[in-house]
């Protein structure tokens, strides 16, 4: 009898830089004048590795990474992951306290610091246990390098000039499938931040799936939102396709719309109201943008008015994607589905990727038939192992495979996915329950309104007051009374708004999502 093992697990990284040896000259990553080739990437993601085994990084260990859209971000990242060790990448515009809280959850080894962010470093160090190491991502620009010296000396060390001692030959993987590669957090604007645990397996099995939905031949993506939220994962879907990757370090509608032109970008993601701000910049209607394939949006609820606005002026580019990192890829809309004469689609986010069962429970946990609203439940290969050090929540959110995603949703027979409302933001009002999503596609509607948000703020008697923030379009004159009979007579008195703000623009977290805890703070203090 012949005997037969297990395949040999190959870490995802150690995929990416060896099919990056197959195109040594191409230029993989682009970071303003910057251009890495790929034979330089491999080589500092190697030094990198060896210089971290020095100083004890290494399976078990977590790696925080206070960093932001720089080549050596990505490079340090698969650094960790390659000796086996797992990462935790902070969300840069978070509140010290959040990352603080972020920070110490993990028990964090060493902490890698992007010499721009050396003030919100020195801050961290003072608010957590201490670490064992804070290495700095090389040398400041020259106005910053004050900054940098209150984290160096006694406390940090210049990570890149210790790994440009190191030879560059290849590391071996010491990571395991079941061993954590990274843990993930929520955001923070909803509460405690919950800690997302994913192994290798997992995550080699989300490079695949992304590059797959996400990606293309000759891809040139643009990274112009957090490396540490979702453009970081579609950013290994790309490498691992051999594409280039151009790295924004902050996002601007008139810098995304030249680097388009100038780059010749193919993909590209932006959550709605990033692509909003895009599609209202004067340079829009006039900016070469034909070499777009695909727009990738998704994250936070978008406006069908405004995607078939996105439509007709870039083509049938947009593709919208649902997920959650506790769930994985859901569901997708693709480009070929998006009819701007078809708000009914285009409100939906899609039909289920293949390999994932969504079904849509009521709260005792029973399937709901179709065209039923109740919470969206997902089951697949991709979800994820459970939150850190947290096993009551993930007992509530993680049943016999199922994962209870917390948002509202409906099914319909064609097999759309419709996304009402996170359970947390519905707004309960005397009479019944008010979905915010559908209050803003209805607002968005309106030709003065250019972007809302809807939130609930308590009030008296234990139901809460409707408020909404609005962006006007430019020499608008729409009042708060005139936007509250809108929708008291095309959504009826339920949905009038108590409050309407007027706002130049929506606070937005790091990722690109409306700050709705942000707002509620605000709403409460006027009131």
């Amino acid at each position: 009898m012949t005997s037969t093992s297990r395949p040999e697990f190959r870490n995802y990284v150690e995929i990416i830089l060896e099919g990056l040896a197959e195109e040594p000259g191409c230029d993989i990553l682009v970071s303003g004048e910057r251009r890495m080739g790929a034979d330089e990437f491999r080589s500092l993601v190697y030094r990198l590795a060896r210089a971290l085994r020095e100083r004890g990084v290494g399976p078990g260990r977590t790696v925080t990474l206070l960093c932001g859209n720089l080549p050596e971000t990505i490079a340090v990242r698969y650094a960790v992951n390659l000796l086996g060790a797992h990462f935790n990448h902070l969300y840069n515009r978070l509140a010290v306290d959040v990352q603080a809280l972020m920070m110490a959850d993990v028990d964090t080894y060493a902490l890698i610091v992007d010499p721009r962010l050396a003030d919100r470093a020195a801050e961290l160090i003072g608010a957590v246990p201490p670490v064992e190491h804070v290495l700095v991502l090389g040398e400041a620009p020259e106005d910053g390098r004050a900054r940098v010296a209150r984290i160096r000396g006694s406390l940090g060390e210049d990570l890149l000039a210790l790994a440009e001692k190191q030879p560059d030959a290849p590391v071996e993987s010491a990571a395991r499938p079941d061993d954590l590669c990274f843990v993930r957090h929520s955001g923070g604007t909803t509460g405690h931040p919950k800690g997302v645990r994913s192994t290798f397996a997992r995550m080699q099995g989300g490079v695949a799936r992304t590059r797959e939905l996400f990606s293309g031949t000759e891809r040139r993506d643009l990274v112009c939102t957090p490396l540490s939220h979702a453009a970081g994962f579609i950013a290994d879907g790309t490498l691992s396709a051999g594409g280039t990757v151009v790295l924004h370090y902050a996002f601007d509608p008139a810098d995304i719309l030249a680097t388009i032109a100038r780059e010749h970008i193919t993909n590209i993601m932006l959550l709605p109201p990033l692509l909003y701000e895009v599609l209202d910049h004067p340079d829009a209607a006039r900016t070469d943008t034909s070499s777009l394939r695909q727009i990738t949006y998704g994250g936070t609820p978008s406006s069908p008015a405004r995607i078939a606005e996105a439509v007709r002026l870039l083509g049938p580019v947009l593709q919208q994607g649902y997920g959650q990192f506790e769930a994985g890829a859901v569901s997708v809309l693709p480009a070929a589905e998006h009819d701007p004469d078809r708000p009914d689609v285009l409100r939906t986010a899609g039909r289920p990727v293949p390999g994932v069962e969504v079904e849509i429970r009521d709260e005792k946990g029973q399937a709901l038939p179709t065209d039923r609203v109740g919470e969206i439940c997902v089951r697949s290969e991709m979800v994820f192992e459970g939150y850190w050090k947290n096993p009551e929540l993930t007992a509530e959110v993680l049943r016999e495979g199922w994962v209870h995603t917390g948002d509202l949703g409906s099914l319909d027979e064609q097999g759309y996915l419709t996304v009402v409302d996170r359970i947390k933001d519905m707004i309960a009002v005397v009479g019944g329950h008010v979905y915010t999503t559908e209050l803003e596609d209805f607002l968005n509607t309106h030709p003065a309104v250019r972007q809302s948000a809807v939130y609930g703020v308590k009030g008296t008697g234990g139901h809460e007051h409707i408020h909404a923030s609005v962006v006007t379009t430019p020499g608008a004159t729409v009042t708060a009374d005139d936007l509250r009979t809108w929708v008291r007579e095309g959504r009826g008195a339920m949905y009038e708004p108590d409050h309407v703000d007027f706002t130049d623009a929506l606070p937005l977290t790091d990722a690109g999502k409306p700050d709705k805890k942000r707002l509620r703070a605000e709403a409460a203090e006027r009131n």
